[in-house]
């Protein structure tokens, strides 16, 4: 059997990185409350916000129901100061909407993957990416859901293409990598664990340092050896023997 472009280069990026461990979330809930609880903050900021929401609150719809605005605001605030306090009030919006699933998500994960899809994407901060991720990681749809970081390299890998929305750009990639993706979670899992590894270190949104990635990755696509060499400088001119005429 032929070995697909999508392989190869999901092949190269585990030789680079090694097999990567996800975030020890135990419920879709969890999952909702992760990508609330900090914005634009590294991993490890979003996991000490995760983590005092933990202690200080507890991670389940009725705790969070339960606590202060004032609490989660402070924990919220410790995940990052943009809209802190509009994410505090969206973990009691998702806690109140889990009141219609007798606070767990496990029976809107069962549904056909369109209505599992738009039963998660009611959550506040929950858009067709999270609702995916959210589905592929507890196991029930397996579908390659990407985040940002791995939107951006899959589309200079070739796969899909640049649209004016973010969700269009997703849905381009998502289309396109169709017929090559793994078919089982755990291997989707990696996939999306690699490509978001290698978009955060290497094939970053600015400055990308593509020459320092895993030499076989640029030979699989003419698309990933240009993005190379616009973050490698040019090589000097040579210089001719005194004395040599031009060719």
């Amino acid at each position: 059997m032929t070995t697909g472009r999508l392989e190869k280069i999901l092949t190269a990026l585990a030789a680079r990185y090694g097999p990567i461990t996800p975030e020890p979330l135990d419920s879709p809930f969890e999952m909702i409350v992760w990508e609330a609880v900090a914005y634009l903050q590294p991993d490890e900021r979003r996991r000490e916000a995760f983590e005092m929401l933990r202690a200080r609150v507890g991670l389940t719809p009725a705790a969070i129901r339960s606590a202060t605005p004032r609490t989660l605001r402070e924990i919220t605030r410790h995940g990052g100061s943009i809209a802190h306090e509009d994410r505090a009030d969206r973990l009691k919006t998702s806690a109140g909407l889990a009141r219609s699933w007798n606070d767990r998500l496990d029976d809107a994960l069962k549904l056909p993957l369109p209505k599992a899809k738009k039963a998660l994407m009611e959550y506040p901060m929950i858009g067709e990416p999270g609702a995916e991720k959210i589905l592929l990681f507890t196991r029930t749809h397996p579908v390659l859901a990407l985040d940002s970081n791995g939107v951006r390299t899959m589309v200079r890998l070739g796969f899909g293409e640049e649209k004016k929305s973010y969700s269009a750009t997703y849905r381009s990639v998502r289309e396109a990598t169709l017929d090559e993706a793994p078919h089982d979670c755990d291997s989707l899992i990696q996939a999306h664990l690699l490509l978001r590894r290698h978009g955060q270190e290497v094939c970053r949104r600015s400055a990308p340092v593509c020459a320092a990635a895993e030499p076989a990755l640029a030979e699989i696509t003419p698309v990933h050896r240009a993005a190379c060499l616009l973050a490698t400088p040019p090589p000097p001119p040579s210089r001719r023997p005194t004395g040599s005429a031009p060719s």
